[in-house]
C-alpha cells in the first residue's frame, strides 16, 4: 500500500513517520531527497546556482540554506522560481522510489512525507493521504517554543502552507497529534490494523 503522508509545519509529521518506520514502513523522505538534489555535483544545484548566483554557495561548494533561504523566503516569486527548479527532481526521484519499494516488498505500507503535498497538487499519487493534525493555535505555541519564534514569525511560517483545516477536510486518514503522544500511537496502530498491515 502506498500512502502520502503530510501535515502542517509544527503537527508533528516527522514523529509519525518515524512510528510508521519503527512498525515496518518503507518511508520516502521528500526532505531528505530535497537536501540530496542541492548535494555538490548534482544538476538541481548546478541550476539554482545558475539562476541564484554563486554566492548561495559556501566555500567547499556546498549549498549555504540560510542565504538561499533569505532570498527566498522574502519573495514569493523567488521561491516559485526555486521550487520550479527543484520540484520536478524531487517528484521523479520519489516516485521511482515508491516503484521500487512496491516490487520489491510488495507487503509492506509505503509513505511518502511529503510536507506540501496538497499545496504541491500530488495527492492522486496515492492510495490515501494521511494528514498529521493540530489546530492553528497549537502549531503557533510549538513553534514559539520550539524555535524561540515569536508569535508573528510562527504565523509567517504557518501562513506559507495550505491551511491546516483544509488539509484536514481533505484527508483520507486523519492522526489528531494535539493531546498526549500516547494517544497518536493509538490512532496510527489502529490505522494499521485495519488496513491489514500489523
Amino acid at each position: 500500500m502506498n500512502i502520502g503522508l503530510t501535515g502542517g509545519i509544527a503537527t508533528g509529521k516527522s514523529s509519525v513517520s518515524a512510528f510508521l518506520a519503527s512498525k515496518g514502513a518503507l518511508l520516502i523522505d521528500a526532505d531528505v531527497i530535497a537536501r540530496e538534489v542541492m548535494l555538490p555535483g548534482h544538476p538541481v544545484l548546478a541550476a539554482a546556482v545558475q539562476r541564484f548566483g554563486q554566492a548561495i554557495l559556501n566555500e567547499d561548494g556546498t549549498l549555504d540554506r540560510k542565504k538561499l533561504g533569505s532570498i527566498v523566503f522574502q519573495n514569493p516569486e523567488e521561491r516559485k522560481v526555486l521550487e520550479a527548479i527543484t520540484h520536478p527532481a524531487i517528484r521523479k526521484e520519489m516516485r521511482k522510489r515508491a516503484a521500487l519499494y512496491e516490487l520489491e516488498h510488495p507487503d509492506k505500507l509505503v509513505v511518502s512525507d511529503i510536507p506540501l503535498l496538497y499545496e504541491s497538487g500530488l495527492e492522486d499519487g496515492f492510495e490515501e493521504v494521511m494528514v498529521v493534525y493540530v489546530p492553528r493555535s497549537v502549531q503557533r505555541d510549538r513553534l514559539m517554543s520550539r524555535d524561540g519564534m515569536t508569535a508573528e514569525q510562527a504565523d509567517a511560517r504557518i501562513d506559507v502552507q495550505m491551511d491546516i483545516e483544509d488539509k484536514k477536510q481533505r484527508a483520507d486518514v486523519v492522526i489528531d497529534n494535539s493531546g498526549l503522544w500516547s494517544e497518536t500511537e493509538q490512532q496510527i496502530i489502529s490505522f494499521l490494523h485495519r488496513k491489514g498491515l500489523l
